[in-house]
């Protein structure tokens, strides 16, 4: 089908007091949100979950996730979940006003999510809803479990419809069409493949399945701020595990294969070098 796609501007939200100049905000940054050029994003998504939803796409998906993302000490991690956890609130109370547009999307119909990069789960407040829904949290990061499992408790999610999975975004072993919705906020910057995990989102979504996003993006070519990201971008790459600052993840979302996709460019102007972002909804 051809790709229906709507572009539009989204105005600046008011900058939040204690947000951090330099912060990098990927959902997967190794020290979880750190400063710019220490903090660090990494492959995401999930591995094998115990309901019926998934399937073993690799004959080793641990394998699989130890070659994309190795394992650091638990110490380390757990230093890196600790610190998304306490560092990040700044972000999160300016990125707010956007997840309240974008959430709300997530009806009733929808009972089965899973999102990438869940890390300690911020976004659970949001879409967890009522009832039934389900939701597989996927992180490279194992020590984010715990912090996620709070997350979720603490927005009423019963722990029975929340399962937690170390895993990465280019290899999902959930089966085919088996997802209402996939969401992935701050998470395209880190992988190591941006097509592959976009074929995976799409792969895992029932048909008609709706993908929702919020990633930090490459600013405007031939702009001062463009520049400056190109000139850290390779260190930034090598200190932040991976984190990009200069993907045009907007144009790869929209140019991936989905029926149909809305949207809309943002600027969150107390993090400079990130401020550009894109958020939306991309259809199965």
């Amino acid at each position: 089908m051809h790709n229906m796609i709507a572009i539009s501007r989204a105005p600046p939200v008011t900058p939040s007091a204690g947000a951090e100049a330099l912060l990098c905000p990927c959902r997967l940054c190794v020290g979880k949100r750190r400063l710019l050029l220490l903090g660090a994003s990494t492959a995401l998504l999930p591995v094998l979950t115990s309901t019926s939803l998934a399937s073993g796409l690799s004959s080793d998906p641990a394998a699989t996730v130890e070659r994309i993302h190795p394992p650091r000490p638990d110490w380390y991690e757990e230093i890196y979940a600790q610190a998304m956890e306490k560092s990040m609130r700044s972000y999160e109370a300016e990125v707010a006003a956007y997840k309240e547009k974008l959430f709300p999307q997530l009806t009733g119909k929808v009972e089965k999510v899973l999102e990438l990069g869940i890390g300690t789960g911020p976004n659970l407040k949001y879409y967890v809803g009522a009832g039934d829904r389900y939701i597989i949290g996927v992180d490279p990061n194992k020590q984010m479990e715990k912090y996620a499992r709070a997350s979720a408790e603490a927005a009423g999610l019963q722990s029975t419809n929340f399962s937690f999975i170390r895993g990465v975004g280019e290899d999902l072993d959930v089966r085919d069409n088996t997802m209402d919705a996939v969401i992935g906020t701050l998470v395209l910057c880190s992988v190591s493949d941006v097509a592959m995990t976009l074929r995976e989102v799409k792969r895992v979504l029932k048909p008609g399945g709706l993908y929702l996003f919020i990633e930090h993006v490459a600013a405007q070519d031939g702009s001062l701020l463009r520049f400056m990201q190109g000139l850290v971008d390779p260190l930034q790459q090598f200190v932040s595990d991976g984190c990009h600052l200069t993907r045009e993840t907007g144009k790869q979302i929209s140019e991936a294969g989905f029926s149909r996709v809305s949207l809309q460019a943002a600027f969150l102007p107390t993090v400079p070098l990130f401020s550009p972002h894109v958020y939306g909804i991309a259809y199965k």
